[in-house]
C-alpha cells in the first residue's frame, strides 16, 4: 500500500492522477472543487467541477470529519502523534479498512 502526497498544482495533480490505480482511472468519476490544475490534468469524462451546494462533496467531507474524529494523529497538539511515516499511513489503512468494515453491510 502507498499514498501520494504532492503540491496542488499541476504537478501534483499529474502525480495524483499517475498514482491512482488504472481500473480507478478508467471507471471512477472524480468530483473536485474549481481549481484549474484538474481539469487540465483529469480526463473530461473522469472529473466534475463541483461546489458546495450540489451536496457531492458530502460523502468526502463526512469522511474526512470521521477520519479526524476516529484517527487522532489528525487533530492538532494530540498525544497520538507519529514519528515515522509508516506509523502514520498504518494508522490510517486500519482507519480506512475498519471503516469500508462497518459500512458495507448498511450499503
Amino acid at each position: 500500500m502507498g499514498c501520494y502526497i504532492g503540491e496542488r498544482g499541476k504537478i501534483g495533480t499529474q502525480g495524483l492522477w499517475s498514482f491512482l490505480p488504472p481500473v480507478y482511472r478508467q471507471c471512477t468519476v472524480c468530483y473536485t472543487d474549481f481549481w484549474s490544475a484538474y481539469a487540465k490534468i483529469f480526463p473530461g469524462n473522469r472529473h466534475k467541477n463541483v461546489g458546495k451546494e450540489t451536496g457531492l462533496t458530502n460523502h468526502v467531507e463526512r469522511f474526512n470529519n470521521t477520519l479526524c474524529q476516529r484517527v487522532s494523529r489528525f487533530v492538532r497538539k494530540t498525544l497520538s502523534f507519529s514519528k515515522k511515516l509508516e506509523n502514520h499511513v498504518g494508522a490510517i489503512w486500519n482507519f480506512i479498512h475498519h471503516y469500508n468494515l462497518t459500512i458495507a453491510p448498511t450499503l
